[in-house]
């Protein structure tokens, strides 16, 4: 046996910690608002709670959304904390339709070798209703079973079943959030629809999005929109090679010295 010095014993758990804190990175991500095709009207809205956001979309065909890539490089297997606020009153809308349950999540997803695809809920369907409250509060176990499609895809060979048949979000769990870059939408796919989550005119994407509006009518708002606040995710950071190499040096350099100690 033998002891350790103070200043070794900090030394090793303060790196320590560091090494956990790279293999578990938790991300807290900022969401931001943009349109994605039409014109829909998209303002803070005071009336309701400071610092609200509110989509108008009042015709078949707008298209909006709030993104955030601050967790790209989670698998989406390990996404907790899926968080948004509805304020505006949903009664005036059926029971069960699109508006009623708005919005929709996207994620881009990849196999890190140029492919992506958007994995997107259909809020209408009704194993996904019960999980509204008052907007949503998620993290993947909510999602696991419930049903996902697969929409812009580059190609679907690399999907599960290369695409083909029903999946549900646990299919797709062990595939990394990942947008694809300003060129790469730019550049485009035969795949790739003008109602890709990706900002019109910029092509800037995000890896997680909340989606308000759709090609047909079963999301439109009216003049009054939706009004969201507080959207947030958190997720476990995959790290870069090159983290994983640091953390592993400097915990070799750890045990060298633990063992001239010895």
């Amino acid at each position: 046996m033998f002891a350790l010095s103070k200043s070794t014993g900090s030394l090793i758990g303060a790196c320590t910690a560091t090494a956990l804190m790279f293999l578990s990175a938790s991300a807290s991500a900022a969401f931001v608002s943009y349109t994605i095709r039409g014109t829909p009207v998209i303002q803070v809205n005071n009336t309701y709670q400071p610092g609200a956001t509110e989509f108008v979309i009042s015709a078949a065909g707008q298209k909006g959304g709030l993104g955030s890539s601050d967790i790209d490089g989670t698998a989406l297997g390990s996404v907790t904390g899926l968080k948004i606020d509805r304020l505006d009153d949903r009664t005036r809308f059926t029971a069960g339709s699109g508006p009623y349950v708005a919005p929709y999540l996207n994620f881009w997803i990849t196999d890190g070798a140029g492919k992506f695809a958007v994995i997107a809920n259909e809020p209408s369907d009704g194993d996904f209703q019960p999980l509204y409250n008052n907007g949503y509060d998620l993290d993947f176990s909510d999602l696991s079973n419930k049903a996902a499609k697969i929409f812009e895809a580059t190609d679907k060979s690399w999907l599960p079943n290369a695409g083909v048949g029903t999946f549900t979000f646990a299919d797709f769990a062990a595939y990394i959030i990942q947008a694809p870059t300003v060129g790469q939408v730019t550049t485009g796919w035969p795949g790739l629809g003008t109602g890709a989550p990706r900002e019109f005119g910029t092509n800037k994407a995000y890896g997680v999005n909340w989606v308000f509006g759709d090609t047909l009518s079963n999301y439109v708002s009216g003049n009054e929109g939706y009004v969201v606040a507080n959207a947030s995710v958190g997720g476990s950071v995959v790290p870069e090679p090159g983290s994983l190499a640091l953390v592993g040096l400097a915990l070799a350099g750890l045990t060298c010295v633990r063992r001239r100690r010895a």
